[in-house]
């Protein structure tokens, strides 16, 4: 069976949630025996990840200009194009910017499977008329895909509630038990010592709450003890990014930029305390990484966080400073605690091995 996969940047060691699910995803399903092609965008290929093929997953780079309006729905099209050149078996996409173009992959006769990572118009980033482009592409996924996968609860009552659709796959994000790194030179190298900093994940973007973490940790009195580090980047520039990244420096914020490997390892092990104040999340696999690890967490109320069940103390109210600002000295003060956490839901084997069901469900159809 073979299925080429749109809607991601591209893989490997390319920043963002999808990109990380594709990145644990594919390879496995290569070994179940299926042939996968992921089409990269041209512009987050660079001298790293420049290659043809990655764990058995063969990997096609086509033109995307790196302009946040255009970038997903023209790389979406002339991927479309590719996967009916190839004559895919089935055409999975990824995420609802690109299921706009559902319509025209059905008009070519390709099978397609849709993952709804989330209501991407909820993010803070877009204007009017991109929220307007998402809902569009939302509406397109839910009523021309032959498959639906949702990676939450709360995105399949959305797929019911809106659309009627009732036949969703709930098959969640994954992630792997680490092996802790028993290193500390880089964090050494950040300046961290272990145990004595607070850690997030992720892309600066507006719906991460970023600017209100650095803000609230810089006026607490623990903030002479402890130090905070936000591992990401930004993938466009933005006034935002630029703030932040201004706002982190003034306040003494640790950015290693976007880390992967025995970096983020480190990062991980050594962590105190994982803060996660987003104002919007599909499933986040950061989240998950830091449970992996038994990392004390601290996260907002929103209802992607809330569905992992996690123990009340580790809420806060999404965007109360006072909150976060009383929840993270709690913390802090009471000592560190061991954690467990239980991740069966989240075995990316197990993932895998669903995920081709809904392929061969569709391919029995055709």
């Amino acid at each position: 069976m073979k299925i080429v996969v749109i809607g991601t940047r591209g893989i490997p060691k390319i920043q963002g949630g999808v990109e990380t699910h594709c990145e644990e995803l594919y390879p496995r399903l290569v070994k179940m025996g299926c042939e996968v092609i992921i089409v990269r965008r041209s512009c987050y290929v660079t001298e790293d990840n420049k290659l043809t093929s990655y764990k058995g997953v063969k990997l096609k780079d086509i033109f995307a200009p790196k302009q946040k309006s255009l970038e997903a729905i023209t790389h979406t099209f002339l991927a479309v194009c590719y996967a009916r050149r190839e004559k895919a078996d089935i055409l999975h996409v990824h995420a609802i910017g690109p299921s706009l173009m559902i319509p025209f992959a059905k008009l070519l006769g390709l099978k397609v499977v849709m993952t709804h990572h989330g209501p991407d118009y909820d993010r803070q980033k877009w204007g009017r008329l991109a929220k307007m482009a998402l809902r569009a592409g939302e509406y397109m996924g839910a009523k021309y895909a032959d498959r639906i996968i949702v990676i939450s609860e709360v995105i399949n009552n959305i797929l019911k509630t809106k659309y009627n659709r009732t036949d969703a796959e709930l098959i969640f994000n994954g992630v792997n038990i680490p092996v802790k790194s028993p290193d500390i030179d880089y964090i050494e190298s950040l300046g961290l010592e272990k145990e004595k900093y607070l850690l997030t994940v992720g892309r600066f973007v507006e719906e991460k709450g970023y600017d209100i973490l650095i803000d609230v940790f810089s006026r607490l009195p623990v903030s002479k003890e402890y130090k905070l580090v936000i591992a990401g980047g930004a993938l466009h520039e933005t006034e935002y990014a630029r703030k932040l990244m201004d706002l982190a420096k003034e306040k003494g914020v640790i950015l290693p930029g976007f880390i992967t490997g025995e970096k983020l390892n480190q990062v991980y092990t050594n962590a105190r305390l994982f803060v996660l104040p987003s104002f919007h999340e599909g499933l986040p696999i950061c989240l998950l990484e830091a449970m992996s690890y038994r990392l004390d967490v601290l996260v907002s109320d929103i209802p992607a966080n809330l569905m992992i069940a996690l123990p009340p103390d580790d809420y806060f109210k999404t965007g109360s400073r006072d909150d976060l600002a009383q929840k993270i000295t709690g913390k802090l003060s009471a000592g560190k605690k061991k954690v467990t956490y239980s991740l069966n839901l989240y075995n990316w084997d197990n993932i895998a091995s669903r995920t081709l069901e809904v392929y061969k469900k569709e391919y029995s159809n055709a």
